[in-house]
């Protein structure tokens, strides 16, 4: 996004505050290049200032998210056929998402709407697509959103004064929380082969001895 329009958004913040955020949030779960972060955090700073309120804020910002998520669940259902193909950016970015839905489910979905926030819309479209259940997705990311909103507008409300700095500590936090997911889950998954008994080992054949007292040919040597 262009700095210019980026500026327009901010001055127009404490005049359309609410809707302007929700707006933003709405149009980056479906993988629109907005700056929804960046705007949370601004409208953080003017709720700490008095200029726009908290409630109006925070559902705001919640319910864009939330339906814009729904909106790509349900354009995965509908319209699965036309995902982007294999072989292209989005494509491997479906690929990713299909891959994480399948192994983690709901932990999945919870984790990217803030985590990895960057799959959260391929995410939606990848769990429509695949069949997953709408209730399960739904639970997840209600809990999922309440964590992204509550962190970008708590962080506009501490460090508003200075909205650079607020990205750059977002940015870092979410950074070593990833890296921190990753060496958690390599820990439990090497714990977890540690664990896991060896499989026996085959046990030899023993010698045949000839049964003497089954075999007529012996007896009637003796």
């Amino acid at each position: 996004m262009s700095g210019a329009l980026l500026d327009a958004l901010l001055e127009a913040l404490p005049l359309y505050g609410p809707w302007l955020v929700g707006l933003t949030t709405f149009f980056s779960c479906l993988a629109l290049p907005v700056p929804s972060s960046l705007m949370m955090i601004a409208a953080g700073a003017f709720v700490a200032s008095g200029d726009l309120s908290l409630l109006a804020v925070g559902s705001a910002a919640f319910g864009g998210a939330l339906a814009g998520d729904q909106v790509g669940f349900f354009l995965g259902r509908r319209a699965g056929h036309l995902l982007p193909q294999p072989g292209t950016k989005r494509g491997a970015l479906i690929a990713t998402a299909l891959e994480n839905l399948a192994r983690h489910g709901a932990v999945a979905v919870f984790l990217s709407r803030w985590l990895f926030a960057a799959l959260g819309p391929w995410v939606n479209i990848a769990a429509g697509a695949s069949g997953y259940s709408h209730r399960r997705f739904t639970l997840a990311d209600i809990a999922g959103e309440v964590v992204w909103v509550l962190g970008y507008v708590g962080l506009g409300m501490v460090f508003g004064s200075n909205l650079d700095a607020a990205e750059d500590l977002a940015g870092n936090t979410l950074g070593l929380m990833a890296t921190g997911a990753v060496a958690i889950g390599l820990g439990l998954w090497l714990l977890r082969t540690l664990r896991r008994p060896a499989p026996p080992e085959p046990e030899s054949p023993e010698p045949e001895t000839p049964d003497t007292a089954a075999d007529p040919l012996t007896a009637l040597g003796d």
